[in-house]
Parts: C-alpha cells; structure tokens; sequence
C-alpha cells in the first residue's frame, strides 16, 4: 500500500488577471457585471425615492434634495450609464446567443460599440435633461 502524504498538497493554480492577456471583452465582462450590481443599487434608491414619496411631501423633498447634490446626480449619471450598457450587453450577448461574432475582431469590435453606446447615450440624456431643466 502507499502511504498518504501528511502534508498540504501543492495544487495548480486557476488563470489569473496577471496570466492571461487583456482583451477588450474582458472589460466588457467586468463592466456588464460592476453595472448589474449598480442597477441593483439603482433599484434600492428607486424603492426610496418610492417611500419618501408615500411619506410625505417633507420626506420627498428632503430626498429629492439628496439626489439633486453633486453626489446624487453623479450616481443617478452612473447609473443611467449601467442601464444603457447592460441593455447594449445584451444585445451583445443575444448576438452571441446566435452563434455569430465570436471571433476575436468581431467580439471586440461590438464590445468598444457597447461601451460607446453606452457613453453616448448617456450624454444625450443627460444634455436632453439639462436644457429642459429636470437638473434643475
């Protein structure tokens, strides 16, 4: 028979960040799943901003202030960004669904789309927002 080794045994390691090359579609992994727990987040201030509306009209403007601050306004940008993201990472993923754009060129072309998208259309937004004065 052999004997069991009583010591810790050395295991292979898993790829790590530090391992493998960066691509494109990994910040579009990292960044598809950073704005689903955003959205979440956004999904708690929604059920606030729904409270503070049932409690009272002190409750909401007190709230409403809260998200009219800098801070405020910056994560509201931020998560108008996460929304228009995930719905292009979707898109991204439907496609993928499909069995189309897998290959590397294609797969990072539709990544930088996304994000771009993403960015753009939260700018429109926002500037549609400003000039009819919801930011104010």
């Amino acid at each position: 028979m052999t004997e069991a080794s009583s010591g810790v045994r050395e295991r292979p390691l898993s790829p790590h960040l530090q391992v493998w090359r960066w691509h494109v579609t990994m910040l579009g992994s990292i960044l598809h799943r950073a704005c689903l727990v955003g959205l979440y987040v956004g999904a708690l201030i929604l059920v606030g901003w729904a409270v503070a509306l049932a409690s009272g009209h002190d409750a909401y403007l007190a709230y409403s202030g809260i998200l009219a601050s800098p801070i405020g306004k910056l994560v509201l940008f931020g998560l108008t960004f996460a929304l228009f993201f995930t719905v292009a990472s979707n898109v991204r993923h439907l496609m993928w669904d499909t069995g189309r754009g897998f290959t590397p060129k294609i797969a990072d072309m539709i990544t930088i789309a996304g994000i771009a998208f993403a960015l753009v259309a939260t700018i429109v937004v926002w500037v549609i927002a400003g000039q009819t004065g919801a930011l104010s």
